[in-house]
Protein backbone atom coordinates (compact mmCIF):
# COMPACT_ATOMS: atom_id res chain seq x y z
CA UNK A 1 0.00 0.00 0.00
CA UNK A 2 1.43 3.37 -1.05
CA UNK A 3 1.14 5.89 1.77
CA UNK A 4 1.52 9.65 1.37
CA UNK A 5 0.88 12.62 3.65
CA UNK A 6 -2.20 13.41 1.57
CA UNK A 7 -3.38 9.84 1.09
CA UNK A 8 -3.04 7.38 3.92
CA UNK A 9 -6.64 6.31 4.48
CA UNK A 10 -7.48 2.65 5.02
CA UNK A 11 -10.74 0.98 3.92
CA UNK A 12 -13.15 -0.04 6.67
CA UNK A 13 -15.52 -3.01 6.46
CA UNK A 14 -18.60 -0.74 6.20
CA UNK A 15 -17.41 1.09 3.07
CA UNK A 16 -15.99 4.13 4.87
CA UNK A 17 -12.28 4.95 5.19
CA UNK A 18 -10.06 6.01 8.09
CA UNK A 19 -6.73 7.89 7.96
CA UNK A 20 -4.04 5.63 9.46
CA UNK A 21 -2.24 8.62 11.01
CA UNK A 22 -4.09 10.58 13.64
CA UNK A 23 -3.52 12.66 16.75
CA UNK A 24 -4.66 11.71 20.23
CA UNK A 25 -6.13 14.32 22.57
CA UNK A 26 -6.03 12.52 25.92
CA UNK A 27 -5.50 15.00 28.75
CA UNK A 28 -5.59 14.89 32.53
CA UNK A 29 -7.89 17.82 33.36
CA UNK A 30 -6.12 18.31 36.69
CA UNK A 31 -2.73 18.97 35.12
CA UNK A 32 -3.45 20.14 31.54
CA UNK A 33 -3.69 23.92 31.02
CA UNK A 34 -6.95 25.08 29.48
CA UNK A 35 -6.76 25.73 25.76
CA UNK A 36 -3.94 23.27 25.09
CA UNK A 37 -6.21 20.78 23.30
CA UNK A 38 -7.67 23.59 21.20
CA UNK A 39 -4.25 24.93 20.12
CA UNK A 40 -2.86 21.46 19.45
CA UNK A 41 -5.76 20.35 17.24
CA UNK A 42 -5.63 23.61 15.24
CA UNK A 43 -1.91 23.11 14.63
CA UNK A 44 -2.41 19.43 13.79
CA UNK A 45 -4.97 20.28 11.10
CA UNK A 46 -2.60 22.89 9.64
CA UNK A 47 0.21 20.30 9.59
CA UNK A 48 -1.96 17.81 7.70
CA UNK A 49 -3.63 15.58 10.28
CA UNK A 50 -7.21 14.67 9.41
CA UNK A 51 -7.86 11.95 12.02
CA UNK A 52 -8.55 13.28 15.52
CA UNK A 53 -9.08 10.88 18.42
CA UNK A 54 -11.04 12.13 21.40
CA UNK A 55 -13.33 11.01 24.20
CA UNK A 56 -15.93 12.31 26.59
CA UNK A 57 -13.75 11.20 29.50
CA UNK A 58 -10.85 13.42 28.31
CA UNK A 59 -12.95 16.45 29.36
CA UNK A 60 -11.71 18.58 26.46
CA UNK A 61 -14.08 17.77 23.58
CA UNK A 62 -15.36 21.37 23.72
CA UNK A 63 -11.83 22.58 22.85
CA UNK A 64 -11.35 19.96 20.16
CA UNK A 65 -14.70 20.77 18.58
CA UNK A 66 -13.95 24.50 18.58
CA UNK A 67 -10.63 23.88 16.82
CA UNK A 68 -12.27 21.72 14.14
CA UNK A 69 -15.08 24.21 13.55
CA UNK A 70 -12.69 27.16 13.27
CA UNK A 71 -10.55 25.35 10.71
CA UNK A 72 -13.68 24.56 8.69
CA UNK A 73 -14.79 28.20 8.92
CA UNK A 74 -11.33 29.33 7.71
CA UNK A 75 -11.70 27.11 4.65
CA UNK A 76 -8.63 25.08 5.62
CA UNK A 77 -10.72 21.87 5.59
CA UNK A 78 -14.26 20.71 4.92
CA UNK A 79 -16.18 18.72 7.50
CA UNK A 80 -15.90 15.60 5.34
CA UNK A 81 -12.09 15.92 5.37
CA UNK A 82 -12.00 15.42 9.14
CA UNK A 83 -12.27 11.98 10.76
CA UNK A 84 -13.30 12.33 14.41
CA UNK A 85 -13.40 9.35 16.77
CA UNK A 86 -15.40 9.59 20.01
CA UNK A 87 -15.86 7.01 22.77
CA UNK A 88 -18.60 5.54 24.94
CA UNK A 89 -17.38 5.52 28.55
CA UNK A 90 -17.84 2.66 31.04
CA UNK A 91 -20.68 4.34 32.98
CA UNK A 92 -22.92 4.53 29.91
CA UNK A 93 -23.10 0.89 28.77
CA UNK A 94 -26.83 0.31 29.46
CA UNK A 95 -28.49 0.44 26.00
CA UNK A 96 -30.81 3.30 26.92
CA UNK A 97 -27.80 5.50 27.76
CA UNK A 98 -25.79 4.95 24.57
CA UNK A 99 -27.54 7.35 22.20
CA UNK A 100 -27.97 10.17 24.78
CA UNK A 101 -24.23 9.90 25.54
CA UNK A 102 -23.30 10.20 21.87
CA UNK A 103 -25.71 13.12 21.53
CA UNK A 104 -23.94 14.74 24.50
CA UNK A 105 -20.63 14.38 22.65
CA UNK A 106 -22.12 15.90 19.49
CA UNK A 107 -23.52 18.83 21.49
CA UNK A 108 -20.11 19.40 23.12
CA UNK A 109 -18.29 19.22 19.78
CA UNK A 110 -21.08 21.21 18.07
CA UNK A 111 -20.96 18.80 15.14
CA UNK A 112 -23.84 17.02 13.40
CA UNK A 113 -22.12 13.63 13.36
CA UNK A 114 -18.85 11.93 14.21
CA UNK A 115 -16.99 9.51 11.99
CA UNK A 116 -16.31 6.71 14.45
CA UNK A 117 -17.88 5.91 17.83
CA UNK A 118 -16.26 3.16 19.88
CA UNK A 119 -16.99 1.31 23.10
CA UNK A 120 -13.94 2.54 25.03
CA UNK A 121 -13.61 -0.52 27.29
CA UNK A 122 -15.58 -3.78 27.61
CA UNK A 123 -15.94 -3.13 31.37
CA UNK A 124 -19.15 -1.47 32.58
CA UNK A 125 -19.17 0.71 35.69
CA UNK A 126 -22.14 1.79 37.81
CA UNK A 127 -24.23 4.04 35.51
CA UNK A 128 -24.22 7.76 36.09
CA UNK A 129 -22.19 10.91 35.69
CA UNK A 130 -19.54 9.88 38.23
CA UNK A 131 -17.07 8.53 35.70
CA UNK A 132 -15.02 6.58 38.27
CA UNK A 133 -17.64 5.45 40.82
CA UNK A 134 -16.29 4.04 44.09
CA UNK A 135 -17.84 2.77 47.30
CA UNK A 136 -17.05 4.03 50.81
CA UNK A 137 -13.95 1.80 50.90
CA UNK A 138 -12.58 3.28 47.67
CA UNK A 139 -13.37 0.18 45.62
CA UNK A 140 -14.59 0.72 42.05
CA UNK A 141 -18.29 -0.05 41.59
CA UNK A 142 -18.73 -2.31 38.58
CA UNK A 143 -21.96 -2.97 36.69
CA UNK A 144 -23.14 -6.02 34.81
CA UNK A 145 -24.32 -5.24 31.30
CA UNK A 146 -24.64 -7.30 28.16
CA UNK A 147 -22.01 -6.24 25.63
CA UNK A 148 -24.28 -7.40 22.82
CA UNK A 149 -27.12 -5.18 24.05
CA UNK A 150 -24.71 -2.24 24.24
CA UNK A 151 -23.59 -3.05 20.70
CA UNK A 152 -27.17 -3.06 19.43
CA UNK A 153 -27.55 0.48 20.79
CA UNK A 154 -24.33 1.42 18.98
CA UNK A 155 -25.78 -0.01 15.77
CA UNK A 156 -28.87 2.16 16.24
CA UNK A 157 -26.63 5.26 16.51
CA UNK A 158 -25.04 4.39 13.15
CA UNK A 159 -28.45 3.78 11.59
CA UNK A 160 -29.60 7.18 12.88
CA UNK A 161 -26.64 8.91 11.17
CA UNK A 162 -25.12 10.16 14.42
CA UNK A 163 -21.89 8.30 13.61
CA UNK A 164 -20.61 7.01 10.26
CA UNK A 165 -18.92 3.93 11.73
CA UNK A 166 -18.83 2.02 15.02
CA UNK A 167 -16.03 0.10 16.67
CA UNK A 168 -14.52 -1.02 19.95
CA UNK A 169 -11.43 -0.43 22.06
CA UNK A 170 -9.47 -2.75 24.37
CA UNK A 171 -11.55 -5.78 23.35
CA UNK A 172 -9.88 -9.17 23.34
CA UNK A 173 -10.58 -11.94 20.81
CA UNK A 174 -13.30 -13.54 22.96
CA UNK A 175 -15.15 -10.24 23.38
CA UNK A 176 -14.93 -9.53 19.65
CA UNK A 177 -16.30 -13.01 18.92
CA UNK A 178 -19.23 -12.25 21.22
CA UNK A 179 -20.16 -9.26 19.06
CA UNK A 180 -19.42 -10.91 15.72
CA UNK A 181 -21.55 -13.95 16.59
CA UNK A 182 -24.46 -11.92 17.96
CA UNK A 183 -27.78 -13.07 16.47
CA UNK A 184 -29.12 -10.39 14.14
CA UNK A 185 -25.81 -8.52 13.88
CA UNK A 186 -26.29 -5.50 11.59
CA UNK A 187 -22.90 -3.80 11.68
CA UNK A 188 -19.54 -5.36 12.48
CA UNK A 189 -16.98 -3.35 14.44
CA UNK A 190 -14.78 -1.56 11.90
CA UNK A 191 -11.87 -1.14 14.32
CA UNK A 192 -10.38 -2.20 17.64
CA UNK A 193 -8.29 0.45 19.38
CA UNK A 194 -5.58 -1.20 21.49
CA UNK A 195 -2.08 -0.58 22.79
CA UNK A 196 0.34 -1.30 19.94
CA UNK A 197 4.04 -0.39 19.47
CA UNK A 198 7.38 -2.14 18.79
CA UNK A 199 7.56 -3.52 22.36
CA UNK A 200 3.96 -4.78 22.17
CA UNK A 201 3.21 -5.66 18.55
CA UNK A 202 -0.02 -7.66 19.15
CA UNK A 203 0.73 -10.26 16.41
CA UNK A 204 -2.09 -12.68 17.30
CA UNK A 205 -4.77 -10.04 17.78
CA UNK A 206 -3.61 -8.28 14.61
CA UNK A 207 -3.89 -11.48 12.57
CA UNK A 208 -7.31 -12.28 14.05
CA UNK A 209 -8.61 -8.79 13.28
CA UNK A 210 -7.23 -8.90 9.74
CA UNK A 211 -9.18 -12.12 9.11
CA UNK A 212 -12.34 -10.39 10.37
CA UNK A 213 -11.63 -7.14 8.42
CA UNK A 214 -11.28 -5.14 11.64
CA UNK A 215 -8.59 -2.43 11.57
CA UNK A 216 -6.26 -2.22 14.56
CA UNK A 217 -5.80 1.35 15.75
CA UNK A 218 -2.75 1.61 18.01
CA UNK A 219 -2.80 3.85 21.06
CA UNK A 220 0.39 4.62 22.98
CA UNK A 221 2.33 3.92 19.74
CA UNK A 222 5.38 5.67 21.26
CA UNK A 223 5.06 3.99 24.64
CA UNK A 224 3.58 6.07 27.46
CA UNK A 225 4.44 8.51 30.18
CA UNK A 226 6.49 6.98 33.00
CA UNK A 227 3.78 7.54 35.62
CA UNK A 228 4.16 4.58 37.94
CA UNK A 229 0.69 5.14 39.39
CA UNK A 230 -0.84 3.57 36.26
CA UNK A 231 1.98 2.56 33.89
CA UNK A 232 3.85 -0.77 33.97
CA UNK A 233 7.52 0.21 34.02
CA UNK A 234 8.86 -3.30 33.27
CA UNK A 235 9.55 -2.13 29.74
CA UNK A 236 12.28 0.51 29.36
CA UNK A 237 11.34 3.77 27.56
CA UNK A 238 10.56 2.86 23.95
CA UNK A 239 12.07 5.99 22.44
CA UNK A 240 15.48 5.22 23.94
CA UNK A 241 15.68 1.89 22.13
CA UNK A 242 19.04 1.53 20.37
CA UNK A 243 17.62 -0.23 17.31
CA UNK A 244 14.99 2.47 16.69
CA UNK A 245 17.62 5.17 17.18
CA UNK A 246 20.11 3.51 14.79
CA UNK A 247 17.51 2.96 12.05
CA UNK A 248 16.44 6.58 12.56
CA UNK A 249 19.97 7.80 11.90
CA UNK A 250 19.95 6.05 8.52
CA UNK A 251 16.82 7.98 7.45
CA UNK A 252 17.54 11.16 9.41
CA UNK A 253 14.48 10.42 11.54
CA UNK A 254 13.77 10.18 15.26
CA UNK A 255 13.07 6.93 17.11
CA UNK A 256 9.46 8.13 17.39
CA UNK A 257 9.13 8.49 13.63
CA UNK A 258 10.56 4.99 13.11
CA UNK A 259 8.10 3.51 15.64
CA UNK A 260 5.16 5.24 13.95
CA UNK A 261 6.29 4.26 10.44
CA UNK A 262 6.64 0.64 11.57
CA UNK A 263 2.97 0.46 12.54
CA UNK A 264 1.44 2.29 9.58
CA UNK A 265 3.58 0.27 7.17
CA UNK A 266 1.90 -2.90 8.48
CA UNK A 267 -1.59 -1.39 8.24
CA UNK A 268 -1.96 -0.41 11.90
CA UNK A 269 -3.34 3.05 12.60
CA UNK A 270 -1.50 5.28 15.06
CA UNK A 271 -2.84 8.10 17.24
CA UNK A 272 0.09 9.50 19.25
CA UNK A 273 -1.04 12.17 21.68
CA UNK A 274 1.06 15.29 21.89
CA UNK A 275 0.54 18.88 22.95
CA UNK A 276 4.13 19.73 21.96
CA UNK A 277 4.16 21.70 18.65
CA UNK A 278 7.47 20.25 17.48
CA UNK A 279 6.40 16.69 18.25
CA UNK A 280 3.05 17.22 16.49
CA UNK A 281 4.94 18.27 13.35
CA UNK A 282 7.58 15.53 13.64
CA UNK A 283 5.04 12.76 14.23
CA UNK A 284 3.37 13.54 10.90
CA UNK A 285 6.62 13.36 8.91
CA UNK A 286 6.58 9.60 8.35
CA UNK A 287 5.47 9.40 4.72
CA UNK A 288 8.72 10.39 2.97
CA UNK A 289 10.56 7.11 3.62
CA UNK A 290 9.90 3.36 3.88
CA UNK A 291 11.44 0.74 6.14
CA UNK A 292 13.00 -2.29 4.45
CA UNK A 293 11.69 -5.80 5.01
CA UNK A 294 14.73 -6.58 7.17
CA UNK A 295 14.20 -3.45 9.26
CA UNK A 296 10.53 -4.33 9.77
CA UNK A 297 11.52 -7.83 10.93
CA UNK A 298 14.19 -6.43 13.25
CA UNK A 299 11.68 -4.06 14.85
CA UNK A 300 9.15 -6.90 15.19
CA UNK A 301 11.89 -8.72 17.11
CA UNK A 302 11.71 -6.05 19.84
CA UNK A 303 8.31 -7.38 20.94
CA UNK A 304 8.23 -8.45 24.60
CA UNK A 305 4.45 -9.05 24.90
CA UNK A 306 4.47 -6.75 27.93
CA UNK A 307 1.93 -3.94 28.15
CA UNK A 308 2.60 -0.43 29.38
CA UNK A 309 -1.12 0.13 29.97
CA UNK A 310 -2.40 -2.74 32.13
CA UNK A 311 -5.33 -1.08 33.97
CA UNK A 312 -4.73 -3.47 36.88
CA UNK A 313 -6.95 -1.37 39.17
CA UNK A 314 -9.87 -2.97 37.28
CA UNK A 315 -8.31 -6.44 37.03
CA UNK A 316 -11.11 -8.07 39.06
CA UNK A 317 -13.83 -6.86 36.66
CA UNK A 318 -15.60 -9.86 35.02
CA UNK A 319 -14.91 -8.35 31.58
CA UNK A 320 -11.31 -7.25 32.26
CA UNK A 321 -9.85 -7.90 28.79
CA UNK A 322 -6.16 -8.51 29.48
CA UNK A 323 -6.29 -11.82 31.33
CA UNK A 324 -6.68 -13.52 27.93
CA UNK A 325 -3.62 -14.04 25.70
CA UNK A 326 -5.12 -11.79 23.01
Amino acid sequence: MSLTAERHSFPLNDGNTMPLKGIGTYADPKTTPKGLGYESVKLAIDVGYRHIDGALVYFNEHEVGQAIREKIAEGKVKREDIFYCGKLWNTFHPPELVRPTLERTLKTLQLDYIDLYVVELPMAFKPGDTFYPRDDNGKYIFHKTDLCATWEAMEACKDAGLTKSIGVSNFNCRQLELILNKPGLKHRPVSNQVECHPYFTQPKLLEYCRQKEIVILGYSPLGTSRDESWVNLTNPPLLKDNLLISIGKKYNKTAAQIALRFNVQRGVGVIPKSFNPEHIKENFQIFDFSLTENEMKAIEGLNTNVRFVELKMWGDHPEYPFHDEY
